[in-house]
């Protein structure tokens, strides 16, 4: 199920004796590693969108029925 592919020798490469790499090296090796990433298709996109969504609709439902609750019980009790 993973895709594998060759990296570039300048990925390969060493830092310099400060212990950094170059800006230049930082670049190439970030380009390098998202070549490798694996992206979703459109309908896998749309498919998590909707379930985050959903899921965070109903947390949001959630809790505000708890505070609801929470508030009315504490105006019941103190007020």
């Amino acid at each position: 199920m993973t895709e594998t592919r060759s990296t570039s020798s300048s990925s390969d490469r060493q830092p310099t004796n400060k212990g950094r790499t170059s800006l230049a090296l930082f670049f190439r090796q970030v380009i390098a590693e998202l070549r490798k990433v694996i992206w979703p298709t459109r309908d896998q996109l749309v498919t998590y969108f909707l379930v985050v969504l959903v899921f965070v609709m109903f947390m949001m439902a959630f809790v505000s029925v708890l505070d609801f609750a929470f508030n009315q019980a504490m105006f019941q009790i103190f007020g």
